[in-house]
């Protein structure tokens, strides 16, 4: 399935909850979940991002419906980046080779 990186900040809103993020991040779990996708990992971060979700989802449709949806909740803003790994690099090195 395809790899999905999702670099998280909170808006105003999301940082006065900061102490439901836990619950939220389960929630969207579940949310992903019912949509046919999964959250691999997310991690609550220091910088620039606040949070960094890492999601795998059957295509890229489904990916931005669970952002859409999860963002529409008006707690994070996001940049999401699709992430290949090491054999979709190679198929797609192969490809690209005269």
């Amino acid at each position: 399935m395809p790899t999905y990186i999702s670099l998280l900040n909170w808006t105003d809103q999301g940082i006065r909850r900061y102490k439901d993020t836990a619950e939220r991040a389960d929630a969207f779990a579940a949310g992903l979940e019912r949509l046919g996708a999964k959250l691999v990992n997310l991690y609550w971060t220091v910088g620039p991002y606040d949070l960094v979700g890492v999601i795998e989802a059957p295509d890229e449709e489904t990916a931005t419906a669970a952002i859409l949806a999860t963002a529409s909740a008006g707690n994070i803003r996001s940049t999401t980046l699709r992430a290949f790994d090491k054999d979709e690099m190679g198929r797609i090195i192969a490809k690209s080779a005269d």
